[in-house]
């Protein structure tokens, strides 16, 4: 049976996409190839077709991860009013949506404890990661005029990370809640984005 052209980097892409949903869901030790093979409507032996092992499906899997999350947020980029900027990616950041959907929102909240552990090249890639998202909250407090915006970006996301994680992890609803909320007045207070539309 022939394929048409771009059947195969279509299968791939299709391939990463699942994983990247296990992964996010359930971290990478605990996801199986079978498992992301007939998610994607595939068998487990065509797997090495496009990946030489797990590791390296992983590896393509976190820049998936990062390039779901900037499609995700682009109209916020888009608009360009820097106060605007920042006050809807903290908004987005620090919802209940976002917390609830650990399989579809940022990957830093829910893997980087896991990233911590793996190989040194897997930890390279997810700092590329880390580094575009922090970049593009530099933008806007560059535009702010904050003197040391890559400085303060790597804190804001680290405060915006730390939020999702610990209301992802406690088994109270309200606390939960409470981490998100708290986090979001003191960001955005911190900001002067309290009126912030």
């Amino acid at each position: 049976m022939r394929y048409a052209s771009g059947h195969k980097a279509e299968t791939r892409e299709r391939v990463l996409k699942e994983a990247a949903k296990e992964i996010r869901a359930k971290g990478p030790d605990n996801v199986a190839v079978s498992g992301i093979m007939a998610r994607a409507g595939l068998t487990h032996g065509g797997f090495y077709a496009h990946f030489p092992s797990k590791d390296a499906l992983v590896k393509e899997a976190i820049g998936t991860m990062f390039a779901d999350a900037r499609a995700r947020t682009a109209a916020i980029d888009a608009t360009g009013d820097p106060r605007g900027v920042l006050r809807a990616y903290i908004d987005f950041y620090l919802s209940p949506a976002h917390r609830d959907r650990r399989d579809r929102g940022c990957p830093l909240p829910t893997l980087s404890g896991d990233f911590a552990r793996s190989k040194p090249e897997t930890r390279e890639r997810f700092g590329a990661g880390v580094a575009g998202i922090a970049s593009r909250l530099a933008a806007p407090l560059a535009a702010l005029g904050y003197a040391d915006a890559d400085g303060e970006a790597h804190a804001l996301l680290a405060q915006l990370v730390g939020g999702v994680a610990l209301a992802r992890a406690v088994g109270d609803a309200a606390l939960s809640d409470a981490l998100l909320a708290d986090t979001h007045a003191s960001i955005t207070r911190r900001y002067g984005l309290e009126t912030a539309q």
